[in-house]
């Protein structure tokens, strides 16, 4: 997608996006055999569900109709919410990402896995989950010193509601 277009696209969507309490993560347009795919991911503190991304689907539809940005060509507009494998590259997809098992690739090299406990400007606050019955270990890391990072699956992990109870 040329800057032009992806830069009039976002002028476009990001006030409607807004308007929703959401953050504009992503607009990809691509081919898809004859026509062209164009994805709006969107998210926010407390996730979106998916009433909000039909919802906004229609209001997106409806806006690009008015306008010529997308030209005369056929298109799919897909409008969801980022999956549980996206790469956390945003100040605030880490403090979403607060509790969660992250896998970090580090700019010296090497990675570790370890749950994202607090978040600030310079970096944040980990927990290395211990190996073999070991205990736990603080850690600290700057954003700096993230090559890249995402958040691991945890198919076992209780919900905090459930450990309290």
């Amino acid at each position: 997608m040329s800057t032009t277009q992806s830069d009039r696209l976002r002028g476009l969507l990001e006030p409607l996006v807004a308007a929703k309490g959401l953050d504009l993560e992503v607009i990809e347009l691509s081919k898809a055999g004859k026509r062209r795919m164009l994805r709006v991911i969107v998210d926010s503190d407390e996730g979106v569900e998916l009433d909000v991304c039909a919802e906004l689907s229609r209001e997106v539809s409806d806006l690009l109709d008015e306008s010529d940005v997308m030209g005369e060509d056929e298109y799919v507009l897909e409008v969801s919410s980022p999956g549980a494998d996206r790469p956390l590259t945003e100040h605030r997809h880490y403090v979403r990402a607060t509790g969660r098992l992250v896998k970090f690739q580090l700019t010296e090299g090497g990675e570790l896995i370890a749950r994202i406990l607090d978040v600030d400007d310079e970096g944040m606050d980990l927990e290395v989950p211990g190996v073999k019955g070991r205990k736990a270990t603080a850690r600290r890391i700057a954003f700096t010193d993230i090559a890249k990072a995402r958040v691991e699956i945890e198919f076992n992990r209780k919900d905090k509601k459930e450990e309290e109870a």
